[in-house]
């Protein structure tokens, strides 16, 4: 049992599907949590937000919440999820290295691990168990 268990050679196929699926669900899950708020903020008006990198803050708004609620959505059922996982990584890259760059580690952390999750969807797909797959039947 132990040897199955450390041994490389699991049953791939279905390990290595199911273990994309749950990264995909996991992770969007999560970055909706942060997507959402902000959703919530456009539709009552609220346009506050920081101009990371010169666009203005209503744009800079727009634009993080394009990548974190609609293309999070996406990438958690599994449609178009490579390309859906570019605007993320984007917005995470600009979190970390512009808005959270003074900052200690630990407050980059959050962001490091989204792009880490999202570079990893975007090399591999969404996998067996997505909308992609279905419909790229």
């Amino acid at each position: 049992m132990f040897k199955k268990f450390v041994s490389s050679k699991i049953n791939q196929l279905v390990s290595i599907d199911f273990s994309i699926l749950i990264l995909r669900i996991g992770l969007s899950g999560l970055l909706l949590t942060h997507g959402y708020p902000k959703l919530m903020r456009i539709l009552e008006g609220n346009f506050s937000f920081r101009d990371p990198i010169g666009l203005g803050p209503e744009l800079s708004l727009f634009m993080i919440t394009f990548a974190e609620f609609f293309c999070a959505a996406l990438v958690l059922i599994g449609l178009w999820t490579r390309l859906a996982s570019i605007p993320i990584i984007i917005g995470m890259i600009i979190i970390v290295f512009v808005v959270h760059a003074d900052d200690p580690f630990s407050v980059q952390e959050k962001g490091l691990l989204f792009l880490v999750g999202y570079l990893v969807l975007l090399l591999t797909g969404s996998g067996k168990y997505s909308l992609d797959h279905w419909f790229g039947k």
